[in-house]
């Protein structure tokens, strides 16, 4: 058996190498849109790869299956379950409930489970001599199920939630019924995900594990569908905007990055209309950045920030960056549809350049007239808010300028200050001039209140 799993930790979603050790014969399991890393594992093991497969079409980045496939020659196989609306728009072989795909001595069996989406497929995975292992997708998490109000929530639904949480309390009942206890489940994204609530963070578990221990174990063994629906449900994440677009773009295919040229250094006289995106640390980018830009920190959120911040539709450039760093920065903007990144300036000094504007938690009351916009998610802010408050998620708020006041101050917070400072460079980017970062966040606002006399 061959078996390998790699993991964005960006966000936190994982593809798969999986088929016989013995023939070299392999298949790719929801692969993100750059196919370097897959095209050097299949090189350095010399691995022959005979099928490229999508467990469904994918919300929170651009799949690189169609790319990889031409690139390979391999077979393309795509769902066909699910009813027209979710049928791929181009060239594949569909895939259906119960097909079988082998590989050398192993065997991929193709199981519709719908929930997430109408179209969900997870791949049993079987080798002589080894458990099973599902390829769960975003179906069945270790400690959660894939959310089934995405369709709703992002692209144009209308109470599909509904009918989706029924769909995966059937799935998981045929899961149950059919596989072994012991059938490891392998799913497509770990902690971090907003395909999900309360993901764990472990790669993998069993069938068995995840019956007694996940919250959806008790009323599945009870049968009651009502209270399974209402717990799955309630208190899902904030789905950000961008959803919709990775959505509309996987039905369609995403375009081929081909041989994409290297990046080159910008002169910085000659930026002309670029989207300057500053990628320095929090610290450096509010003590001074270039006007306009916008904050989109390199580190563990660099990928779901981007998507949440970005107009795929602009031109960037990368600024705070030599070129090794921007060539790795450009390929993770790649897996959120960024594909317009044209060069990087390392050195900031001839750019002008003004701090973040910021605000005190005592100062604060003495702005009467400004909007209070909380860009923490809905939890957060019905975990408790500043009286007054807007609530408006990160990844929500460039559907969301026509909502706020150009005339009026805008204080943005979060709960410590990371998100807001990015929040805030996207509101001065376009436009609103009046903006001022709450020093602290939430919890620095929350200390000042409690040390105050009531």
């Amino acid at each position: 058996m061959f078996f390998e799993r790699i993991f964005d930790p960006d966000l936190a979603q994982a593809s798969f190498i999986v088929g016989d050790a013995g023939s070299r014969e392999v298949a790719v399991i929801d692969p993100g849109r750059d196919p370097t890393p897959y095209l050097e594992l299949l090189s350095a093991q010399r691995l022959r790869l005979r099928a490229v497969l999508e467990t469904h079409v994918h919300a929170d980045y651009l799949s690189g299956a169609r790319e990889l496939a031409d690139l390979t020659g391999a077979a393309l196989y795509l769902s066909a379950e699910g009813g027209e609306a979710w049928r791929y728009r181009y060239p594949h072989h569909p895939l259906k409930d119960g097909d079988l795909l082998a590989l050398g001595r192993t065997r991929l069996w193709a199981l519709h489970t719908p929930g997430h989406t109408p179209e969900h497929l997870g791949f049993l995975f079987e080798a002589p001599g080894h458990t099973p292992r599902l390829l769960s997708g975003d179906a069945l998490f270790v400690g959660d199920l894939g959310r089934p109000d995405l369709l709703d929530e992002v692209a144009g639904g209308a109470d599909t939630r509904f009918e989706g949480a029924r769909q995966m309390f059937t799935t998981l009942q045929r899961l149950l019924g059919e596989l072994p206890g012991t059938t490891e489940i392998w799913p497509g994204h770990g902690a971090g995900s907003a395909c999900g609530r309360s993901l764990g963070s472990e790669p993998s578990s069993t069938l068995a594990q995840e019956q007694r221990g996940a919250w959806w174990g008790e009323p599945l063994a009870r049968g009651d569908l009502e209270a399974f629906c209402r717990a799955l449900l309630e208190d899902q994440p904030d789905a950000p905007e961008y959803f919709g677009r990775m959505k509309r773009m996987n039905l369609e295919g995403p375009p081929p990055l081909g041989e994409p040229e290297p990046l080159m250094p910008l002169d910085p006289d000659r930026l002309g209309s670029l989207r300057l995106l500053d990628v320095r640390p929090l610290e450096a980018y509010r003590a001074g950045s270039a006007a306009g830009a916008l904050h989109l920190p390199a580190g563990s959120h660099f990928e779901t920030w981007a998507g949440w911040l970005l107009d795929p539709a602009e031109e960037h450039a990368l600024l705070g960056v030599g070129m090794h760093e921007a060539e790795r920065l450009r390929r993770q903007l790649w897996q959120v549809g960024i594909d317009r990144v044209r060069g990087y300036l390392e050195d900031l000094s001839r750019l002008p350049q003004a701090p973040l504007p910021g605000v005190t938690p005592s100062a604060l009351e003495a702005l009467e007239d400004a909007v209070i916009v909380d860009v923490r998610a809905r939890s957060e802010y019905a975990g408790g808010h500043i009286p007054g408050a807007r609530q408006i998620h990160t990844g929500r708020l460039r559907a969301r300028l026509q909502d706020l006041p150009r005339e009026r101050p805008l204080v943005v917070h979060c709960q410590s200050g990371a998100r807001s400072a990015a929040a805030a460079s996207l509101l001065r980017s376009h436009g609103f001039d009046n903006v001022l970062d709450l020093e602290g966040g939430y919890a620095a606002w929350l200390r000042h209140r409690t040390t105050q006399p009531q």
